[in-house]
């Protein structure tokens, strides 16, 4: 499955991250990014899985079209990120 520039946005939205952090994450430059999410171009596939493992490891999980009563595409998150815990 190939994510969408759509549920890139949804799921940095749903984690709290900013562009720049998924940027750092995925190690991928912000003008990459900013381009996909506003679906003005598409990265190259090893940047795309790049994206999608960064998100996946904070959490994130990707739905398709054809996920069983989803309706379409989207995004859930499966585990919380970790807090941060101040002493």
């Amino acid at each position: 499955m190939s994510i969408s520039g759509a549920q890139c946005r949804a799921a940095r939205g749903l984690i709290g991250w900013s562009q720049t952090e998924l940027c750092q994450a995925a190690g991928v430059g912000r003008a990459t990014l900013a381009n996909f999410e506003a679906q003005k171009s598409t990265p190259y596939d090893r940047t795309l899985r790049d994206i999608e493992s960064a998100l996946h490891a904070a959490g994130v999980t990707f739905l398709d079209g054809d996920y069983t009563g989803s309706g379409g595409e989207g995004v859930r998150l499966t585990q919380p990120p970790a807090a941060s815990i101040e002493v």
